[in-house]
């Protein structure tokens, strides 16, 4: 969709019927997409926290806790139960059950709610990833963090600011992501490490190519809320999920690609 200038057309009419100033609808749009950056970036830090706060739990330096060693850390019974009982698939399987609960149910949902579900939604995919920190060095995985945020904060501008329809990329994206999720199942059964890496390396292409439609695609999604501050605030929860779900992809791909691994 080729862009123009907004500030020649003046009052500006939305796609819900409501009429405002260029200058009112920029101010808007800025205003949608810096919080749903807001909310993504929260939702980062609570998961960075509880996974720091579940590794903590996880592991001790002090042999009489521990009940047993994996890849050179202490674990403790705590450990044991999230990480390696039957019980960790209901942590590895809640960050998908949030999901689908906002996806299908947000329309419907009060504001606090919302809000609520989507922060327990960060939280529980921190219990997901706290287990990265005991397969890689501490090093590795703040490398790869920033790696990852350079390269996120990079896509997503220019998705922002590039006057190119993205709508075909990001087609071709989501028929790639299948294609993904397809071969992830296979590989559980498989085990195949050369198939793994195939996975990682095109995982990180898929979403880096969504990440910037994704966010063309939302500032795009502007004109159906705008001049509605409760929809609006919705909508900017379930543009920083999709943000925030692009990250965390890309990041653990490439955690697996880049990573250094304890021993």
């Amino acid at each position: 969709m080729a862009e123009y200038d907004r500030n020649a057309y003046a009052p500006y009419a939305t796609g819900m019927g409501r009429t405002m100033s260029a200058a009112q609808y920029d101010q808007g749009l800025r205003s949608y997409m810096l919080g749903i950056y807001n909310h993504m970036t929260i939702a980062l830090a609570v998961s960075g926290l509880v996974a720091i706060g579940m590794f903590m739990l996880g592991t001790t330096t002090n042999p009489a806790e521990a009940v047993g060693r994996v890849a050179g850390q202490l674990i403790t019974p705590f450990g044991r139960t999230i990480w390696f009982s039957p019980l960790k698939w209901l942590f590895v399987l809640a960050p998908l059950a949030f999901t689908l609960v906002l996806s299908f149910r947000w329309e419907k949902m009060s504001m606090g709610a919302l809000l609520g579900t989507f922060y327990a939604f960060a939280a529980a995919m921190g219990v997901s990833l706290s287990t990265i920190f005991v397969v890689y060095k501490l090093g590795s995985i703040a490398q790869v963090f920033f790696i990852t945020a350079a390269s996120f904060g990079a896509l997503s501008l220019f998705g922002y600011t590039t006057k190119k329809d993205l709508s075909a990329m990001g087609k071709f994206m989501m028929m790639g992501l299948f294609g993904l999720i397809i071969a992830s199942i296979v590989n559980i059964f498989l085990k195949a490490p050369m198939l793994q890496f195939a996975i990682n390396l095109i995982g990180v292409l898929v979403f880096a190519g969504l990440t910037a439609w994704d966010t063309q695609r939302l500032k795009e999604e502007y004109d159906v809320v705008a001049g509605d501050e409760t929809l609006q605030a919705k909508w900017s929860l379930m543009g920083a999920l999709t943000l925030y779900l692009n990250f965390i992809n890309m990041f653990q791909m490439l955690l697996s690609l880049m990573g250094s691994r304890n021993e």
